[in-house]
C-alpha cells in the first residue's frame, strides 16, 4: 500500500468537486470560510474550476468535465492534499472520464471525502494500492468553531496524530442553514456502541465489552458500493487476495438506503465475495437511524447476515453520515480496540 506524503506545514491544499460543488447556501460560505482558515493556518488553497459550479446532474458539472478536474487535481504538483468540496449523487458517471494511466503513474496524494466521494476513497486501494481518508468534505472546515472530529482529520492530513477515538455525543439534527452557515455540529445525542461478538445475534453488554482486533481497512458508503459491484471498476477481489495476510476490517455506512435496502446492499456484497478474510465489521449510524420496518431494524439489518463470520460487528460508530465522523484510512493498516462506549483506532502508516 502506497501511503501519500503528509500536509506540510506550509503545503498547499487542492480543492475539487468531483461530486456536488459549493454553489448554494450554507456550502458557499462554509466553504470560503474553509479557506479562510486554512489561509490563517498558513496553507494556500489551489481551487478547480467547478469547485463554485451546479450545472451537473447530482454533480457540480458534467461528467467529462468533473473527471477532468478531479484527474488534473490529483496528479498536480501544485497541491500536497486533496479535498473534496462535497458529496453528492452521480459521481459514479464521472469514472469512465478519469485518466486512470495519469492517476497511476502520479505520486500518491491524500484525498479526503466521503459518501459520494466513495467513488473514488474505494477505488484508489483497491485499484492503485494508494491510502486515501474518509472522512469530512471542504465546507465543514468552515465550522467555527472546529468540532475535534474536524481537528482530528486535519491532524491526520498533517501526519500529527494517528490515534482517534469516538466521540462521547453526536448529532441527530443539524442546525446549519443558510442564515447560519457556519454553526458547528449540534451534538446532543450520547453515543452508544452495539456490538456482537463470537457470532452471536445478540448484543454484548456494554460493560463487558473488551476487545481487540486488527487487518486492512477498507469500505465506504454502501450506497456507492452496491453501485461498484460487479463493474469493471470492481477490482475486490483481486484486493483481498494481495491483503489476505493482514486480514480485512470492512466499514461501511449508509445515506439513503432504508433498512431493508441496507440488508440487500449486505447480501449483495457476500454473495460477491467481498467478506473472505474479514477480521470485523466497523458499521456507522445510518442515516434513518431507529428506522423499524416490518420487524427489521438497522441491528438486524446488518448483524443477521454477518453473524455468521463469527468476528465482532461493531455498530453506530462514528462514521459517515450523522456527524461527527472519526476519520478513516482506506487501505491502511488499523488496529481497533473497544471498550465499552469507546472505539480507539490506530493507523500504521508506513
Amino acid at each position: 500500500m502506497k501511503y501519500p506524503v503528509f500536509l506540510k506545514e506550509a503545503g498547499v491544499i487542492g480543492f475539487a468537486a468531483p461530486s456536488f460543488g459549493c454553489n448554494i447556501e450554507p456550502y458557499r460560505t462554509a466553504f470560503d470560510h474553509a479557506q479562510e482558515i486554512f489561509q490563517k493556518l498558513g496553507h494556500a488553497c489551489d481551487l478547480g474550476p467547478n469547485c463554485y459550479e451546479g450545472k451537473g446532474t447530482g454533480i457540480s458539472n458534467t461528467p467529462e468535465k468533473c473527471g477532468q478536474e478531479l484527474t488534473d487535481s490529483y496528479c498536480s504538483e501544485k497541491s500536497s492534499v486533496l479535498i473534496s468540496c462535497g458529496g453528492g449523487e452521480l459521481m459514479c458517471e464521472i469514472l469512465d472520464y478519469l485518466d486512470m494511466d495519469r492517476i497511476k503513474a502520479a505520486a500518491p496524494k491524500w484525498y479526503l471525502g466521503y459518501s459520494d466521494n466513495t467513488n473514488f476513497t474505494f477505488l484508489l486501494p483497491t485499484l492503485f494500492d494508494t491510502a486515501s481518508i474518509y472522512g469530512p468534505c471542504a465546507a465543514a472546515f468552515g465550522m467555527e468553531p472546529w468540532h475535534p472530529s474536524i481537528q482530528d482529520t486535519y491532524d491526520l492530513l498533517r501526519g500529527t496524530k494517528t490515534t482517534f477515538q469516538s466521540y462521547p455525543l453526536w448529532e441527530k439534527e443539524s442546525l446549519k442553514n443558510e442564515e447560519n452557515p457556519l454553526e458547528p455540529y449540534h451534538v446532543t445525542e450520547p453515543g452508544r456502541l452495539v456490538c456482537f461478538t463470537g457470532g452471536s445475534e445478540e448484543a454484548t453488554d456494554e460493560n463487558e465489552v473488551d476487545l481487540e482486533f486488527s487487518g486492512r481497512l477498507i469500505g465506504g458508503c454502501m450506497d456507492c458500493l452496491v453501485n461498484l459491484l460487479g463493474t469493471n471498476f470492481d477490482r475486490v477481489p483481486d484486493f483481498l487476495e494481495r491483503y489476505k495476510e493482514d486480514g480485512i476490517i470492512w466499514f461501511l455506512e449508509s445515506c439513503d438506503l432504508n433498512v431493508f435496502a441496507i440488508r440487500r446492499a449486505v447480501w449483495q456484497m457476500e454473495h460477491a465475495g467481498w467478506f473472505q478474510y474479514v477480521k470485523g465489521f466497523l458499521i456507522g449510524r445510518p442515516y434513518c437511524f431507529g428506522q423499524e420496518l416490518m420487524g427489521l431494524d438497522q441491528y438486524a439489518a446488518v448483524n443477521g447476515l454477518l453473524a455468521k463470520y463469527q468476528v465482532p460487528v461493531i455498530m453506530d460508530l462514528d462514521i459517515g453520515h450523522l456527524a461527527p465522523m472519526m476519520p478513516i484510512v482506506c487501505g491502511g493498516l488499523g488496529k481497533v480496540r473497544v471498550k465499552g462506549n469507546v472505539c480507539t483506532m490506530k493507523y500504521e502508516i508506513f
